[in-house]
């Protein structure tokens, strides 16, 4: 048996697939990502697979093309390549094989959709606002006047908006559809393609007088031929995804209404055109529907459905529960069923009716994420070991030991039972020797871990270290109170499972060492890993990646901060000063004495760098131990898919951090 282990360098080796799109003759098209190593970037390239999976080929020719889609008919391939960082609109005929750029949007395009006939594309681009022209010339100050003028991954407002525009393909005419000082997004088309529905926050002088402070998404619809505009929803959803039944009559999203803040569960609702009545399909089901793993090696976007059966009697839906995303079929009396069962991530489905075939994108403990082909089996369930392999990219990982997540349960001192996963190191020598335990705190909170293969965690558990993921209370998965848990009582329950699951390791494993305990975590795992070794001593060594410091400052500065705070918290800085200080890890780093690496993007907007940079300096002022690694031009996402070089390099420096004081007594850090 190879005795090969996964390093951070290896990030080089993966190839990634995403975004199948498949042809009406049962072929696939799909994304193809590398990295650049060169260029220190990433590829996009889009591949051809035939029906019968005999042929197999690159079908175009630019280094970042992405985002295939094939037209009604099959003749046409739609897809977006970027060229001087402005993503267009380019189609391949696949008949005469031309590639033409059909788009030259000034500010490029979000996303596409073609028309039920084939002959038009709704596509969405960014456009000035009404009122924000003149704020924004070259020679002036930027005036700001939203309360969150910036958002994650995009940085500081722009004053545009996103907005459909319609692509008559026969005259090449562009046309902008919708107008004013919204965003929208997510257009579909009716079955019969005489109208878009799309959703939007509008209205804000009507009902809200701040669009920034506000948490809902409602559907519109948008007549082709007359340009009418009618809302369908009430202004009470957030919703994330939505598709209209074959008959056109109603639709199916998934959305929440935000009782329970960000801690809100999402749930199926059914939407009818014809009394605008809204109920839920789901509303006693502990499922999060939607998928919501972290995992860092996904490189696309869900597509979590909703997916109409043919008949319309039935949708198809991923679900997030226990530690797995599934598919689901949903009745329209509600019974639910799942359709794929066995500890999968299902983070992409299509499904081909001609074909009756669904391709999906898929990971497990032991490989990284590949697209897969299967029969579409609408009342059983799909066994894995019968679904058809469509990309084998990850040959390379049978040369290596992969540690396989052990999956545990402990019920905690509340009766509460709480899901974990060991990892434990695949080439350990010597028997008698104990492992050191590194828990590893996920984000969110509202998100999960699962025991699907991460790059991050094999490249930490190579070391020689055991790893303990769990899910505290907080997470999605386990039903809405579980969800909700946490919310208020930040430092509590969440606290405790975490150092109760350490607990349980020590006790359940003797191979972990008790004196040669990590813990490392990123963003809300970041604010635990501050918050737990400035209340428990235990821990020899910590990583704080992304993390939150001081609630009074992130309220301002972070572009969620402000519901964040009050949602996680329960206050704001001038009603509730105490109350945010007492709850910030920065209010308690004296007490601080384990060594602390912090890790920060320069232009992350969700956790901004200034809350790693105030607790370092609190610290470096005490004499702690502490070091500070910051990327420039990276955001909150840094680790999962910032620059290549700079993934390599954070992971390094977690690794080299934790060995050089894994083994140190405590009272050499005092």
């Amino acid at each position: 048996m190879s005795q090969t282990t996964i390093q951070p360098e290896d990030l080089y080796k993966y190839n990634w697939v995403s975004d199948p799109s498949i042809h009406p003759d049962g072929a696939i098209a799909y994304v193809y990502k590398s990295i650049d190593a060169e260029r220190n970037q990433y590829k996009t390239h889009i591949y051809y697979q035939s029906a019968d999976q005999k042929q197999k080929k690159r079908i175009t020719d630019g280094d970042y093309d992405y985002a295939p889609d094939w037209s009604p008919n099959g003749r046409y391939l739609a897809f977006i390549r970027k060229t001087d960082h402005k993503p267009q609109l380019w189609i391949l005929d696949m008949i005469d094989s031309s590639i033409n750029q059909y788009s030259k949007l000034e500010r490029g395009i979000g996303l596409f959709r073609w028309s039920p006939d084939g002959r038009s594309i709704i596509l969405t681009s960014r456009v000035i606002g009404e009122r924000e022209v003149e704020a924004h010339a070259p020679d002036c100050g930027q005036i700001v006047e939203r309360t969150t003028p910036k958002a994650e991954g995009s940085g500081l407002w722009n004053g545009t908006y996103q907005h459909l525009f319609l692509l008559e393909l026969s005259t090449r005419q562009m046309t902008q559809i919708t107008e004013g000082d919204f965003d929208a997004s997510s257009p579909v088309w009716s079955p019969d393609g005489t109208e878009i529905s799309y959703l939007a926050q509008k209205n804000a002088s009507i009902i809200y007088s701040d669009m920034d402070l506000v948490f809902y998404q409602d559907l519109y619809t948008l007549e082709i031929a007359s340009g009418h505009t009618e809302i369908q929803t009430n202004h009470d959803l957030m919703i994330s995804q939505f598709a209209y039944a074959p008959d056109g009559k109603s639709w199916t999203c998934i959305a929440n209404d935000r009782e329970y803040g960000s801690g809100t569960q999402n749930q199926v609702y059914r939407i009818d055109r014809s009394t605008k009545q809204i109920r839920s399909l789901t509303p006693q089901s502990q499922i999060q529907f939607g998928n919501f793993i972290l995992n860092d090696m996904k490189t696309a976007a869900a597509i979590p459905g909703p997916i109409y059966s043919t008949d319309g009697q039935s949708i198809y839906v991923l679900g997030t529960y226990q530690g797995s995303v599934d598919l689901y079929r949903i009745t329209e009396e509600g019974v639910c069923t799942p359709i794929t069962t066995g500890g999968k991530d299902i983070h992409q489905i299509v499904y081909a009716p001609q074909q009756d075939i669904m391709v999906a994108m898929v990971a497990d403990a032991t490989h990284p994420y590949e697209l897969v082909i299967f029969p579409f089996l609408p009342v059983s369930n799909i066994q894995w070991d019968e679904v058809k392999p469509l990309t084998n990219t990850h040959l390379w990982l049978a040369d290596y030991n992969v540690s396989v997540p052990e999956l545990f349960w402990y019920t905690n001192k509340e009766g509460i039972q709480i899901q974990g996963w060991l990892m434990k190191p695949t080439d350990i020598v010597d028997h008698d020797s104990k492992i050191p335990l590194i828990l590893q705190i996920h984000g969110g909170p509202h998100a999960m871990y699962s025991d699907a293969y991460s790059h991050e965690m094999q490249a930490l558990v190579s070391q020689g270290y055991a790893v303990v993921m769990i899910n505290p209370r907080g997470s999605f998965g386990y039903g809405q109170h579980f969800a909700q848990a946490c919310r208020q009582d930040f430092g509590g329950g969440d606290y405790r499972d975490l150092l109760e699951a350490v607990d349980y390791i020590l006790q359940h494993h003797p191979e972990c060492n008790d004196q040669q305990l990590g813990i490392c975590g990123g963003s809300y795992g970041g604010l635990m890993v501050n918050w737990i070794i400035a209340h428990d001593d235990r821990f020899r060594v910590a990583v704080t990646q992304r993390c939150i410091s001081n609630w009074i400052s992130f309220y301002g500065i972070s572009d969620i901060g402000i519901s964040y705070t009050e949602g996680i918290i329960g206050g704001n800085p001038w009603e509730d000063t105490e109350r945010l200080w007492s709850q910030s890890p920065l209010a308690h780093v004296q007490q601080i004495e384990t060594p602390l690496l912090i890790i920060h993007g320069e232009q992350d907007m969700r956790c901004p760098i200034e809350q790693g940079e105030q607790l370092y300096t609190a610290l470096k002022r005490q004499g702690k131990v502490t070091k500070m690694v910051r990327y420039p031009d990276s955001n909150h996402m840094v680790l999962k898919s910032g620059k290549p070089s700079y993934r390599v390099d954070l992971l390094t420096h977690v690794n080299d951090w934790i060995k050089q004081y894994i083994d140190s007594p405590l009272e050499v850090h005092l």
